[in-house]
């Protein structure tokens, strides 16, 4: 009986929650790259209010500091014109 593997439905449901997964955090990251970006380049959550909310909602959805981290370069680096509101 092929496809009635139990390895087969656990790669099946993982996969599918890793992809819903992998969406939620690209929309964390682009809103936590705006928020350094709007925040007039500040990537000091102490001194950037719209920067914290936007690690609180991520880390409240169990993102990873990496992401986080690379986000916040992100918003600080050179490509950071790149991004728009409109890229929500």
């Amino acid at each position: 009986m092929s496809g009635h593997s139990k390895w087969a439905n656990i790669k099946r449901k993982k996969e599918a929650n890793d992809k819903v997964k992998g969406n939620v955090f690209a929309k964390l990251s682009r809103v936590i790259t705006l928020a350094v970006i709007e925040g007039g380049g500040i990537g000091d959550p102490q001194l950037n209010s719209k920067l914290r909310l936007a690690i609180e909602k991520a880390q409240a959805s169990n993102m990873p500091k990496e992401n986080i981290k690379r986000a916040i370069e992100r918003g600080l680096g050179p490509q950071k014109d790149q991004f728009k509101r409109s890229d929500l």
